[in-house]
């Protein structure tokens, strides 16, 4: 009886701390679609400029502005390097995809994988691992 409630509570574990990475996993694609959109760009260029012609920032004392230009630079370049790597990431993935339909004996399962699931890709390196082994192994053999 003991066994069947700990395998229970470990099941609802699982559930639970699967349902939580795919939230997490949708939060983080919306939050890379948002962070490197141009117009998030332009807002934060406005707020900034918004800060810079406010009266608090030009009756602070020079080190507190110098912060100030700092952490805005520092913000602005978060926008500006997240753009990058999704346009980066975006062009590798079409390319793979590209290699992996030209070659037919290929497994076309890994053809759009970053729009797969972590448990998907899991699965997947799974897969190659074993593939990874049983070459090994005819290697030792041979």
């Amino acid at each position: 009886m003991l066994k069947s409630t700990l395998k229970k509570r470990i099941k609802r574990h699982e559930k639970i701390y699967r349902h939580t990475e795919k939230g997490f996993e949708k939060l983080t694609s919306v939050a890379t679609a948002i962070l490197g959109n141009s117009v998030t760009f332009i807002i934060a260029v406005c707020m900034v400029m918004f800060w810079f012609s406010n009266e608090r920032f030009y009756t602070q004392d020079i080190h507190a502005c110098i912060g100030d230009v700092i952490f805005a630079t520092t913000f602005l370049s978060l926008f500006i390097i997240q753009r990058s790597f999704v346009h980066f990431s975006a062009s590798l993935h079409l390319k793979v995809n590209e290699l992996v339909s030209s070659h037919e004996p290929a497994n076309n399962a890994v053809i759009n994988a970053e729009r797969k699931t972590e448990e998907e890709i899991i699965e997947l390196s799974k897969e190659y691992e074993e593939l990874v082994d049983m070459i090994k192994k005819e290697d030792e053999i041979s």
